[in-house]
């Protein structure tokens, strides 16, 4: 048998005969067989196939950089997020590598086994994506501001004392104004904040151009009904009408309009520290300042009614949906009078301490949103939940003490009541509204009919019923997507 044939390493021979051989390549000849170039061995079987040579990879010296190695290196990033050499391929091809610089420069026969090869050779990583921005972060200045505008107003209060009549009847008028007034505002805010979101500005104007003036003549009436007329219903007719302009501005981001509307009252408030500038004087203040939030309310109303909106008509929640803010607002302000009742500066403490209980809403919200990127286990989560829950709200508790006890005066029945609206106000900034409104209308109504020894007791029972609540409902991760 003769003929040019192709021996396979370790086909056809023995293995002490392939042993004591020098091993070829595949595809180089072997002639080392019988001693015959081209002839195989008499042990071959006699239909072996002829094999075509493949093509040989260059050989480099030990000491000569490989620049497969450098392009490696460069493509690291791009190599091991690939899930796919062709996605290899697409980035060699873009770059502009030539069929010259492949076989010439590294080796290979083409684009494709350069790229299986860099796929092989490079191990997968593929990175973390960047966390999107954190959507609740916000300026603590801007709170800052928020809390002023809170606390501002009750300086009316101060420079019209002179002005507010005595008697059971003149009071309960006055709170019951206030009360109607909150009540009414805090429904009328939620149904205008989720109408901003749904359907922007102009939505959200149309439902205050026509709730505030509605809910600013039911302030008036409660207080008309039960005081009569005097200077006490007119003082509570003042008192609506900021109400329901300050809940226009608020809503529509114009903090800094009613900050400015109510710089006559707070120069008149200063101005009691050196003398009494006399009722005319008290009266005009507060005229000035009522009638500019009105009118900025107003021009803001007509402002935001202008602009485009994505809104249907008849698009929004429905009234029922607005109810359990609005008995939040009751309660929550039944609790202040009765605590300002007890301790006046207490409240004014808790009025301006709004803009920090704000912000800490929205750091909540963002430690949840950490605490879901880093968990890997419901209860992982849960506890770190849990932890930003009690974080934040010793942060607040933290913020009414210090004022107390500057003052020499027991803060229990403070933070008691500022636990009780802070979690309260948590819960319903993830939307559930009923559990933080029943439990502040009971507590209301205990504080209400029990001696004022118990009431610090019943806010902390509701404040401790809230947290509960707020632990349970908001350690699961669905609760903040």
């Amino acid at each position: 048998m003769s003929g040019p044939l192709r021996l396979l390493p370790g086909t056809g021979d023995t293995a002490q005969e392939h042993a004591g051989r020098r091993r070829f390549p595949a595809g180089w000849p072997d002639n080392t067989t019988d001693g015959h170039a081209g002839h195989a061995s008499p042990h071959a079987p006699d239909a072996l196939p002829t094999l075509t040579p493949r093509p040989l990879r260059r050989r480099r010296p030990s000491w000569a950089e490989d620049p497969f190695d450098e392009l490696a290196e460069r493509l690291a990033d791009v190599c091991g997020a690939a899930v796919h050499p062709d996605e290899i391929a697409a980035v060699l091809e873009s770059d502009g590598l030539t069929q010259e610089q492949i076989t010439g420069r590294y080796g290979r026969r083409d684009l494709f086994e350069v790229a299986e090869e860099l796929y092989e050779r490079v191990p997968r990583r593929f990175p973390d994506p960047e966390p999107p921005p954190d959507p609740w972060r916000t300026s603590p200045w801007r709170c800052v501001l928020r809390g002023a505008v809170f606390g501002l107003p009750g300086l009316a209060y101060v420079l019209g004392a002179g002005l507010l009549a005595s008697g059971t009847g003149a009071i309960a008028g006055l709170a019951a104004s206030a009360l109607v007034a909150w009540a009414w505002n805090q429904g009328l805010a939620h149904r205008a904040y989720v109408r901003l979101a749904s359907g922007g500005r102009r939505a959200a104007a149309r439902s205050l151009r026509v709730g505030a003036p509605v809910g600013a003549l039911a302030a008036v009436a409660a207080g008309l009904l039960l005081s009569g007329p005097g200077t006490m219903a007119a003082f509570a007719a003042g008192q609506a009408l900021y109400l329901a302009a300050g809940t226009v501005l608020l809503v529509l981001g114009r903090e800094r309009d009613l900050l400015l509307a109510l710089a006559p009252t707070v120069a008149g408030a200063a101005s009691l520290l050196l003398w009494d500038p006399g009722p005319l004087a008290v009266t005009a203040l507060l005229l000035v300042t009522v009638a500019a939030a009105v009118l900025l309310a107003a021009r803001e109303i007509v402002r935001s009614g202008r602009t485009e909106s994505t809104a249907g008509p008849g698009n929004g929640p429905p009234v029922a949906a607005s109810l359990p803010y609005a008995l939040f607002g009751l309660a929550a302000g039944a609790l202040t009078l009765m605590a300002a009742s007890a301790d006046g500066p207490a409240v004014v403490v808790l009025t301006l301490s709004m803009g920090v209980a704000e912000w800490l809403l929205y750091r909540y919200r963002s430690l949840g949103l950490a605490a879901l990127r880093h968990s890997t286990t419901p209860r992982g989560f849960q506890l770190r939940a849990g932890r930003a829950l009690l974080l934040c709200l010793a942060g607040y508790l933290a913020v009414l003490a210090a004022p107390t006890l500057i003052r020499g005066v027991s803060p229990g029945p403070l933070l008691a009541l500022g636990a009780v609206l802070w979690t309260a106000l948590l819960l319903q900034a993830f939307g559930t509204a009923w559990p933080p409104a029943a439990i502040c209308l009971a507590a209301a109504l205990g504080a209400a009919l029990g001696p004022a020894a118990v009431r610090p007791l019943v806010c902390g029972g509701a404040a401790a019923a809230l947290v509960l609540i707020s632990y349970a409902l908001l350690g699961r991760a669905t609760a903040h997507r």
